[in-house]
């Protein structure tokens, strides 16, 4: 039996978090964040955390989890993520994660194997038989050494095909039991879209939103981490919209230049994450001019996926 698992990504300031908090409502299920700042706690005005408002609407999982001076890397997370995965799944809900960290999203889609290295020549090799025979010649590989991963595995993820025969092609044993000291449930299918906007459109709304976190409080904020004690170098701290402001706080820069930074800073975040998501060709981009448009993508993924 197939188990469905929705993943809604896209840059930052795309309404992922809204188009999250709709699904969850019309599916009656539960948000996954993967986001690797909005996972600490007093970091809420600088990460566009969702409100009190939109958290009390459904439940979210990996907001205000850690102290800010908390380690925490991506193997954590992903084997916290599949934990909470698959206790909603059990319970017949359907997941739906959301966020803009690719790493932590590549983590619960594919995995990420300490226990496995890769070898480049190798999916190299893969990757042109991929372009010359196409994804069926890789399922069909991966059939011949590995049956039981295949089968759980649709054709078009081509991706976790590469993986799973490089990982046999490397330890000689299939993927499925590295799967199974990681509590990975090979029946699930991630179902991806993305949220994609007009350049100029996206740019504008990223300007509006660094306005409105400054006169939300975001240098109070700021302020407040600092009081408590919370060193300025942590990673958590270290980040667009926070280093800035600890920039100006400290007198380097002025209040108008520190503004200016994280615009910028923030619009070449947003592009990296869009370079780095549009490499998946398993995501669905469904594209967007206002967040007018959230309801009706909404309605379009269920109808998609179910």
């Amino acid at each position: 039996m197939e188990l469905k698992v929705l993943v809604i990504v896209g840059p930052t300031c795309s309404g992922k978090t809204s188009l999250g908090i709709q699904l969850a409502q019309k599916l009656n299920s539960e948000v996954i964040s993967a986001d690797s700042r909005q996972i600490y706690k007093y970091l809420n005005i600088g990460t566009a955390k969702p409100n009190d408002s939109q958290l009390s609407l459904v439940k979210h999982h990996f907001i205000d989890k850690l102290e800010p001076d908390e380690n925490y890397n991506v193997s954590r997370f992903e084997k916290e993520s599949l934990e909470v995965i698959n206790s909603l799944l059990i319970k017949s809900k359907i997941p739906i994660i959301v966020g803009g960290s690719g790493l932590y999203i590549r983590s619960i889609v594919d995995g990420i194997f300490d226990d496995v290295d890769t070898d480049e020549n190798y999916r190299r090799e893969l990757m042109d038989k991929r372009k010359n025979f196409g994804n069926e010649y890789l399922y069909d590989l991966l059939k011949n050494v590995d049956p039981k991963t295949a089968s759980n595995i649709l054709p078009q993820n081509w991706k976790r095909i590469i993986r799973a025969l490089e990982v046999f092609h490397l330890s000689g044993k299939p993927i499925w039991e590295f799967h199974q000291n990681q509590d990975r449930n090979l029946e699930i299918n991630f179902y991806q879209f993305g949220l994609e906007w007009n350049r100029e459109i996206l740019y504008n709304n990223i300007e509006s939103r660094v306005d409105s976190m400054i006169s939300n409080g975001l240098i109070n904020e700021v302020q407040s981490l600092l009081k408590m004690g919370f060193d300025k170098n942590l990673n958590s701290l270290n980040t667009v919209g926070y280093k800035e402001i600890i920039d100006y706080l400290e007198s380097k820069i002025s209040l108008e230049r520190a503004v200016e930074l994280i615009k910028r800073n923030t619009r070449r975040y947003a592009k990296r994450q869009m370079t780095w998501f549009r490499k998946d060709e398993r995501i669905f981009w469904h594209k967007i001019n206002s967040e007018n448009d959230i309801d009706i993508i909404s309605e379009k993924i269920i109808k998609s996926v179910f």
